[in-house]
């Protein structure tokens, strides 16, 4: 099929092309064949170069005065038909008043005034305008990531105290434009309690989360969704009754992909007062029951060992462990997601190495039957309560984070230091990423190339195998597959091959290691010198002990 021409031009005295640039490359992007004129081409110029190229559309710029802009448009107006030029297709972009005088001027079939989103933009290129927003945007998250990649798509938690806020937030964020997934949180007792009203503790309503009570509280939400970009809705999995929550969050929200831990959400963290084995063995059964229905899973375990300051090589080999579950589970499509900035003081270069540590491990895996989407994130406990500094934050994690070549920016808002983010707050915070993509999706330096990155990546793959050897010697003689048995995962907790010094103290784990930030990187350490411990000296110690 034959390319589709744009021809583009700065007109007047206008000397900036930057957008218009940026513009023909997206437009080079989705299959057209362009044409720059440059800067502060006049009027008659340009319409010689229309009648030599013959283009199917013109797209003009101009960032200057709009009075000017306007006797531009006139002349251009006046000298189409005297040239015998008629029926092209003419789009323009500019800044916010020359793009209305731009409208007034009646020559346009489309005007960009520099506040529309990169899917309103495609949305035209693609001859999506004549669609309704409905029909354009995909329903479905591997339909979302195949429009946008390499720009990722954009997700975002939300929840008020009370539901009336949220669903009339649900309704301002989705009408923004701005984001392609809402991840509903609800509170507490709607995560542990919601099939079991009788016990919940209502002075505690609205902790964490939005008070979800009926299926209907959560059909209003997706409602008041359907606008703006349709963003896709999800919701956490519940700490309780797993299967009965992915039934109703399918039912209610067509949840985009189920988000499942594999040994959190029990009495481990105290978030439900589920024995350790048959929390793990209700996990597994919640994956299946969505790998049976085709919607994709992310096992949010390993970021939740580092929010505990487990050291890196562990959370590189729970990394795996979720992966390994989902995949032996059916699961076909599995979203993994890596939390940067965890724990706190984590730096940059030693956050890429153990994501891309985590992510070499996982993508080992993959095969006709088991994609893996890529999700990146910052570390909520990173961020500062200032919001000035914290805007700085959401911006450098973002670009650090690139290096994962992400399909999902799971975006945090910058309030999340000092309060639960509001939909300007996290319209805002969807923004700044934007800006950041904008500027550092395309030839960004190669972070990852680093010596120091490769050199400490490469130590955490072994160490991490390590590890993962050592829980397959502790369940050998349990089970056929340690890696996936509820008890062996249960008995390497309580024994301590899976630790972290925040259980200390909790009767239900083993609370024994001792982790340092060490030039960056998060080590197991003795507890005498202080000084980095191999995996291979640990788990050898703990073997022995059993």
């Amino acid at each position: 099929m034959k390319k589709k021409k744009i021809l583009g031009a700065a007109v007047g005295t206008c000397v900036h092309v930057a957008g218009l640039h940026h513009f023909l490359k997206l437009a080079e992007a989705e299959g057209f064949e362009t044409f720059s004129l440059g800067p502060a081409v006049s009027i008659e110029r340009l319409v010689d170069e229309i009648r030599k190229h013959q283009p199917d559309m013109i797209a003009l710029s101009y960032r200057l005065t709009p009075e000017v802009a306007a006797r531009l448009f006139d002349e251009l107006k006046a000298a189409l038909p005297a040239a015998g030029l008629s029926g092209i297709e003419m789009i323009f972009g500019g800044t916010p008043p020359v793009a209305e005088a731009a409208r007034n001027a009646g020559l346009f079939a489309k005007v960009f005034g520099g506040q529309e989103t990169l899917d309103e933009i495609k949305a035209f290129l693609r001859g999506g305008a004549g669609k309704s927003a409905d029909e354009y945007f995909p329903h479905d998250l591997a339909g979302r990531i195949e429009q946008k990649y390499p720009y990722p798509i954009i997700r975002h938690h939300f929840g008020q105290p009370t539901l009336r806020e949220t669903v009339a937030g649900v309704k301002t964020i989705a009408e923004a434009g701005v984001i392609d997934v809402i991840s509903l949180g609800p509170d507490q007792n709607a995560q542990e309690h919601f099939f079991h009203p009788e016990e919940m503790d209502h002075a505690q309503d609205g902790a964490g989360g939005v008070p979800l009570r009926r299926p209907e509280d959560m059909e209003a939400l997706y409602e008041n969704s359907r606008c703006g970009n349709y963003p896709l809705m999800r919701c956490y999995s519940g700490t309780r009754d797993l299967i009965r929550w992915a039934e109703m969050s399918v039912a209610a929200i067509h949840n985009a992909w189920g988000a499942i831990p594999l040994c959190w959400y029990s009495i481990m963290d105290g978030r439900s007062q589920v024995p350790l084995v048959e929390a793990i063995a209700e996990k597994l059964s919640a994956i299946r029951w969505y790998a049976e229905r085709g919607i994709p899973v992310e096992v949010n375990e390993s970021h939740q060992w580092s929010l505990r300051d487990a050291h890196d090589s562990l959370a590189v080999a729970t990394a795996f462990l979720a992966a390994y579950n989902a995949r032996k589970a059916g699961v076909r499509r599995y979203v993994s997601q890596y939390m940067f900035n965890t724990p706190p003081g984590t730096w940059p270069n030693m956050d890429i190495a153990k994501m891309m540590a985590k992510n070499e491990l996982i993508e080992s895996l993959q095969d006709d039957a088991f994609t893996v989407y890529r999700e990146v994130r910052a570390g909520i406990a990173h961020f500062s309560p200032i919001p000035s500094v914290a805007k700085g934050q959401v911006a450098a994690s973002a670009v650090i984070s690139l290096a994962l070549k992400p399909h999902i920016l799971h975006v945090v808002g910058f309030s999340e230091g000092d309060h639960a983010v509001n939909p300007k707050e996290l319209i805002e915070s969807c923004e700044i990423i934007h800006g950041v993509l904008s500027n550092c999706l395309y030839g960004l330096p190669a972070m990852e190339a680093d010596q120091r990155i490769r050199e400490r990546k490469e130590e955490l793959i072994s160490e991490a195998r390590t590890l993962l050897e050592a829980i397959n010697q502790f369940g050998a003689a349990v089970s056929a597959d340690p890696w996936s048995d509820p008890r062996v995962l249960t008995g390497a907790i309580e024994n301590g091959l899976l630790d972290t010094p925040h259980f200390r103290g909790n009767p239900h784990v083993c609370g024994k290691i001792l982790t340092r930030l060490i030039d960056g990187a998060w080590y197991a350490v003795d507890e005498k010198t202080g000084e980095p411990i191999r995996e291979k000296e640990r788990t050898e110690k703990i073997l022995m002990q059993r």
